[in-house]
């Protein structure tokens, strides 16, 4: 059990703030990012067309090791275009995990899918890939080439799992399932820049990923996305998407498909080129903040939610596990009440109402966190170079 008051003092004495509040996860910018905003205003390009933008996503992809990046104005639609270019229609099945942000399913609903929501794993918090087989082998069948759902016959077309607060998901178990069974695996890697199942970054298991750069994500852009792929095709046309699906000419206005105005300014792509220089440091520094409060977890005999093994996470938000309900409750209304964030994780998608007549497997460990999990403060330290 986690004494509400003895967390809060751990927890002011880890920021050195005696008082006040603090923050659940405040962005770390500076004199570089003010530069580099400031010759994206001079160059006079300052909205989806110039040089940061490029930068930006060469960068990143590069960071993370894929070939090709299309940066996009959130994640939100950066993963809506992914799903796109991996195939997903109107009308299509689209498996994923109950417990996730809602961006996640509304991503797939704005392709006109409909998600099969499935259980998660405790020690990773992601999508089960056991979970995932077991559905498909009761509910589905291989019709003409396409993995298909059997009583209905809709298209089971894709598969979303969520590395939850940057912890890695089985992921390579997963993407064993999906390419069994047909089915396209879009990695929603929104939380988990810097992070890695044995050597290879999340969000390039899959054809496509997705990562985003709110104000509240390990780097920001303000507002931002990056659809990662190393399908030189699928970029081509998640590019194409995000710009209006404008074909190239000096002056004609010819669009060939329904596109989005999804392009990420220049503005915001500066900003985050001078994130990207700090990114070392942001996560080295995340990771003391996590070590501390395993040490402290060790000490006070609190359950802290470490890494899954095999795995190196971002550690995006730290995260406590309490004994029930109850107990979550009452340690969210003490601390907040202290001025101390904490939060707990998000409503299963299945409880919302939007959502609740959607197909799902059994949901005990879903339940279970929702029930039990609570996100405590998890700043970075140190600012990186300024």
């Amino acid at each position: 059990m986690c004494d509400p008051s003895e967390f809060i003092r751990f927890v002011r004495d880890l920021y050195a703030r005696p008082d006040g509040v603090v923050p659940l996860h405040a962005p770390v910018m500076g004199a570089r990012e003010k530069a580099l905003v400031a010759q994206a205003i001079d160059s006079n390009y300052v909205s989806s067309v110039g040089r940061f933008v490029d930068l930006f996503e060469q960068q990143v992809a590069a960071f993370v090791g894929a070939k090709y990046g299309v940066a996009a104005v959130n994640g939100t639609a950066a993963l809506h275009v992914a799903l796109r270019v991996a195939g997903v229609r109107a009308g299509d099945l689209v498996l994923t995990q109950a417990l996730t942000f809602v961006a996640t399913c509304n991503a797939i609903a704005y392709c006109g899918a409909e998600p099969v929501f499935l259980d998660v794993e405790e020690d990773t918090l992601g999508l089960d890939p056991d979970a995932v087989s077991a559905w498909l082998s009761d509910h589905a069948v291989i019709r003409e080439g396409i993995c298909v759902e059997r009583d209905s016959g809709r298209p089971i077309r894709a598969c979303v799992p969520m590395h939850t607060l940057g912890h890695p998901a089985r992921i390579v178990e997963i993407a064993q399932v999906c390419q069994c069974w047909g089915v396209a695996l879009v990695e929603d890697a929104a939380e988990s820049l810097g992070s890695y199942r044995g050597d290879r970054h999340t969000g390039t298991f899959g054809r496509v990923g997705a990562f985003s750069f709110n104000g509240n994500k390990i780097i920001t852009t303000g507002g931002g996305g990056m659809i990662v792929t190393d399908d030189e095709a699928l970029a081509r046309h998640a590019r194409h998407l995000t710009t209006t699906a404008k074909r190239a000419h000096p002056w004609a206005f010819d669009h060939d498909e329904v596109g989005y105005n999804y392009r990420m300014p220049n503005l915001n792509a500066a900003f985050g080129l001078a994130q990207m220089e700090r990114l070392p440091g942001l996560l080295a520094s995340k990771r003391q903040v996590a070590h501390a409060y395993q040490a402290a977890a060790q000490r006070h005999g609190w359950s802290f939610v470490a890494e899954p093994p095999g795995t190196r996470s971002s550690y995006w938000l730290n995260a406590l596990r309490l004994p029930n309900r109850s107990a979550r409750d009452a340690f969210l209304r003490a601390t907040n009440d202290a001025g101390v964030m904490t939060r707990p994780l998000w409503t299963p998608m299945h409880r919302l109402p939007m959502y609740a007549h959607c197909r799902r497997g059994p949901l005990a460990v879903t339940e279970a966190l929702a029930n039990t999990i609570v996100n405590v403060p998890s700043s970075a330290l140190v600012g990186g170079n300024d």
